[in-house]
């Protein structure tokens, strides 16, 4: 997907078996992210960040929605150990990735694979994406403080 892009109606089901719908946030706007793989040292600090920064997100009208294709049960022991107030959504046969161009190929310590890529969609009330952070710009220790910094701008 690119800016200007609708978000899909039907996102996914998250971390504590509930369906999670685009028009669920109708009139909010969303932090969509995707990472690769719950509990590990970068995603951990993705969401650590978005949690500590959640209520400056909701104060500029943000939901925060996470998705990685961790089971559902990997994604609610993510969310109670690191006391994570927000859906992720376990997809698992990474229909969503795929249509949000989060799925593909990667180089990891030189070798190419083909699996998530972490990637930031903010969209806005109407589920049309405004902004898409990369790979390659995403700081995990800082990526809430990127996200204010451009909403601030």
């Amino acid at each position: 997907m690119k800016v200007g892009d609708r978000i899909p109606e039907m996102l996914g089901t998250d971390q504590n078996g509930n369906p999670i719908k685009a028009s669920d946030y109708k009139g909010r706007k969303i932090v969509l992210y995707s990472y690769p793989k719950a509990n590990t040292s970068g995603c951990t600090a993705e969401a650590c960040s978005l949690q500590q920064h959640k209520a400056e997100l909701e104060a500029a009208g943000y939901s925060i929605i996470g998705v990685s294709k961790d089971r559902t049960e990997l994604q609610k022991k993510f969310a109670d150990n690191y006391s994570l107030e927000f859906p992720l959504i376990a997809d698992t046969e990474t229909t969503l990735l795929q249509q949000l161009g989060a799925w593909g190929e990667k180089v990891a310590c030189g070798r190419r694979t083909i699996g998530i890529l972490r990637t930031t969609y903010l969209v806005n009330e109407e589920g049309i994406i405004e902004k898409i952070f990369t790979p390659k710009e995403i700081k995990t220790k800082i990526h809430a403080e990127q996200i204010l910094d451009y909403i601030n701008q």
